[in-house]
């Protein structure tokens, strides 16, 4: 076994065990997180190491190399997360890849997702993305926009709306972080009561490398870690 599949697996384990940490400190079940490993900055062979290493959870933030990431590991057990940002014109090569789409971040979007979904005989499982930070250059909805996009959900049957997504304000701390969870977690414990029945808020997709414990321990089903998985290798 090479240094770096070693190492790749080193780190998997130490981040599976934060995870069952803050777990721990939420009083929740470790089975209950999943961890998404973006691979988006690294190549197929660390990618491999992740999957031999238990990660079978893949997000990238790039259609294109989603779609060339896939189409080389299509015989391996990958599911593929779409986090970054889906322009609507890639949308229809993008769908067939992937398990959930992390980033709906627009009514247009969504509308589009789910014209493809029905044409195509499937249904396509999403997560509502929103701007809990106020950031600019953020994509998503505000939150108060998010019960007029969930009242739509009878209108799109080629989606599954399956929870909320959001990432906090660039360059915070964990600490600072945790206020963007935390109103996450709020804005989906307020719409459990008026959503539609078409709607099941079971996800809350939140936290990456240097934040994800403080994500779990407000409430993340979910967590986006990169960096993390990779330090000391080459990839």
């Amino acid at each position: 076994m090479s240094p770096t599949v070693n190492r790749i697996a080193e780190n998997v384990a130490r981040v599976r065990e934060a995870i069952r940490n803050a777990a721990a400190r939420s009083h929740r079940r470790p089975e209950d997180i999943h961890l998404i490993a973006v691979s988006k900055y690294v190549g197929i062979e660390a990618i491999e190491s992740l999957v031999e290493a238990g990660c079978h959870d893949l997000g990238e933030s790039r259609p294109q190399e989603l779609w060339q990431k896939a189409e080389q590991l299509a015989e391996r057990p990958v599911r593929w997360h779409m986090i970054g940002h889906l322009q609507r014109n890639k949308a229809r090569r993008t769908l067939p890849w992937i398990d959930l789409l992390h980033s709906g971040d627009s009514v247009r979007l969504l509308e589009a997702v789910d014209e493809i979904a029905v044409a195509t005989h499937r249904i396509c499982d999403v997560l509502i993305e929103v701007n809990v930070s106020g950031d600019a250059s953020k994509h998503g909805f505000q939150a108060e926009q998010v019960p007029s996009v969930l009242a739509r959900a009878p209108d799109w049957p080629g989606l599954r709306i399956r929870g909320l997504m959001a990432m906090a304000a660039w360059g915070t701390q964990p600490e600072e972080a945790r206020r963007d969870f935390a109103a996450l977690r709020e804005l989906r414990d307020r719409l459990l009561a008026s959503a539609p029945s078409e709607v099941v808020l079971e996800h809350l997709s939140m936290g990456m490398s240097g934040d994800f414990e403080v994500a779990i321990e407000e409430g993340a089903t979910m967590v986006r870690v990169g960096s993390a998985l990779f330090e000391g290798t080459e990839s």
